[in-house]
């Protein structure tokens, strides 16, 4: 399945931002992860259809509420078979 790596910088440490972010990403059916870097970004990394994937990129663009979103640079990878989407 096509699957990109996100990550994410701006204010998205401690505003639940991965909780929300699974929760979105599930409901788009995509499986995956997202996690917290040591630099301040989340990193989210997502697998599924193409057109999920630009939704998802589209909400990332702005996260939860009390997210401020500054940048989300985008890495389109190989095909890869995830399972679950996990928050770490």
């Amino acid at each position: 399945m096509p699957t990109a790596r996100f990550i994410v910088s701006g204010r998205v440490q401690g505003v639940f931002f991965r909780a929300s972010t699974r929760e979105r990403a599930l409901g788009l059916g995509l499986t995956g992860h997202a996690k917290n870097l040591d630099d301040g970004r989340v990193e989210v990394l997502a697998s599924g259809s193409a057109d999920a994937l630009e939704v998802l990129e589209q909400w990332l663009q702005q996260g939860p509420p009390v997210a401020r979103v500054e940048q989300v640079f985008r890495e389109n990878l190989t095909e890869q078979d995830l399972f679950g989407f996990i928050t770490g």
